[in-house]
């Protein structure tokens, strides 16, 4: 099994993670307290950029996926920590995506 079929798994987590993300953003943006949410909507947006970069790249069937799907690993953990500091849904659903997400992506670097 090569390229799409190969990474299917990865691909679809990569892109609900994105999708879990974007809506975490904009549902912190509206929190009465954004300068406490700052740092969850910034690590929520580098996170889709990865995500759905590495989405595109095991599409694509690059010869980069591993390093692609390291730092994605990395940045699906670090938001997941930060959406764990708070309280709200979003951000709780959020950080259960991104550790399944990093998860998935890890099973692929190893």
């Amino acid at each position: 099994m090569t390229g799409y079929q190969q990474y299917e798994m990865c691909i679809d987590i990569c892109m609900k993670c994105a999708s879990m993300c974007e809506y975490c953003a904009s549902a912190c943006a509206k929190e009465p307290d954004i300068e406490h949410m700052r740092q969850c909507i910034q690590l929520n947006m580098e996170c889709v950029a990865i995500c759905t970069a590495a989405a595109r790249l095991m599409s694509l069937n690059s010869d980069h996926i591993k390093e692609v799907l390291r730092i994605c690993a990395i940045m699906c953990d670090l938001c997941a920590e930060e959406c764990n500091k708070h309280l709200h849904d979003h951000c709780r659903q959020c950080a259960e995506i991104c550790t399944k997400c990093a998860d998935e992506c890890e099973l692929i670097v190893h």
